[in-house]
């Protein structure tokens, strides 16, 4: 990252490290399954110029104090540990690339019994050898903190340190997250990760949710942990759930009990006409617009972006609560059983689409 060429770094820094103009907050993290507050991340931030803690912290690494200066930002995440709400844990995040550091192995020892405490390396610097950390990683997991690691599924870094680190959590990459109800690839992905998870018997927990959406899929995915915006801005010292992320997961929990067709929804852009589903192709991303009345009642799919006019197909509409085997049955009777599922609530009001493929998916593996 690039670090500005006109700011006096060495005194913004100087001031920094002497515990100047630089805070914690804490973002709560979310157990999607009971919709519930069990953890806060520490995150640093800063007063002044600049705002990014990245780019104080790249600085630091360029000016060398980057132990430093995260030492002093481990200092201030711990200093609130002791007022942490009962039965949560805090997460706090350590470069692997100082984790040896004694500015840093000297916190942990003053802090004794690390229980209740996630130690989460970032991933902002290459690390090549995972070997030369076991050692501080056994002292740190003897003296009760679990391991995390973030970014899981952002490359074959990632991978490298699933397999070396073998964590108690995984932090799905934003990059899986940011519209995962609007792309099958990404829900596949988080699928196989969870999977991953499991078998290393590890926590997934799914970062930078910012829309309901997002939140809705990754609930219907069994996701155990979340955090993002959506669900809780961070705050000093300790924020509760929004009313609007309690009220999607409590939804979501009540369908899930009666499954259906919930678990599969996908949620494509929504548009009224043929003129504002030409617009919506514009973004490359987009392979399918819904189109739906005044009353949000749903009349076709449109996945055609050959032509000015889009072509408009009536779909088929299903109830969201109608069982997958029987949502089967409906499609096929069409004369392109292709198409996605249109579902809809009680009311006839869409709510989202079901795509063939994942609806064959959940009937083989259901």
């Amino acid at each position: 990252m690039r670090v500005g060429t006109d700011l006096d770094w060495p005194a913004m820094l100087a001031a920094a490290l002497s515990g100047s103009g630089m805070r914690a907050v804490f973002q709560p993290i979310v157990d999607l399954a009971r919709g519930v507050v069990v953890g806060y991340e520490a995150l640093t931030r800063f007063d002044g110029p600049v705002r990014n803690p990245e780019v104080w912290f790249d600085a630091a690494r360029k000016h060398g104090c980057g132990a430093e200066l995260q030492a002093i930002a481990l200092r201030a995440a711990l200093r609130e540990r002791s007022s942490l709400p009962r039965n949560c844990f805090l997460t706090v995040n350590v470069g692997p690339e100082v984790l040896t550091h004694p500015a840093i192995r000297r916190i942990w020892a003053e802090e004794g019994d690390l229980r209740g405490l996630v130690v989460e390396l970032t991933e902002h610097y290459a690390v090549d050898d995972y070997t030369a950390l076991e050692p501080d990683l056994n002292r740190l997991r003897a003296a009760g903190a679990l391991i995390a690691v973030d970014d899981a599924g952002s490359g074959y870094a990632g991978l490298t340190a699933l397999l070396a680190l073998r964590p108690a959590m995984i932090k799905l990459d934003r990059a899986l997250v940011h519209d995962v109800d609007r792309d099958e690839a990404k829900r596949a992905l988080v699928e196989m990760v969870g999977t991953f998870a499991g078998r290393i018997d590890a926590w997934l927990l799914a970062e930078g949710i910012e829309r309901a959406g997002e939140l809705e899929v990754l609930a219907a995915l069994e996701v155990p942990l979340a955090q993002g915006y959506h669900l809780s801005r961070p705050a000093d010292p300790w924020a509760l759930i929004t009313d609007e992320a309690e009220r999607v997961l409590a939804v979501g929990a009540q369908d899930r009990g009666g499954r259906g067709l919930r678990p599969l929804l996908e949620h494509p852009p929504v548009v009224t006409d043929a003129v504002a589903a030409r617009a919506a192709f514009a973004d490359p991303a987009v392979d399918l617009v819904v189109l739906c009345d005044e009353y949000r009642r749903p009349i076709a799919t449109i996945d055609d972006r050959s032509t000015s006019t889009p072509i408009v197909l009536p779909d088929i509409k299903v109830n969201v609560d109608t069982s997958p085997g029987d949502a089967a049955e409906r499609a096929i009777t069409r004369a392109d059983w292709t198409r996605p599922l249109l579902c809809t609530d009680d009311a006839g009001r869409y709510l989202g689409v079901v795509r063939m493929p994942r609806l064959i998916h959940a009937l083989r593996t259901g």
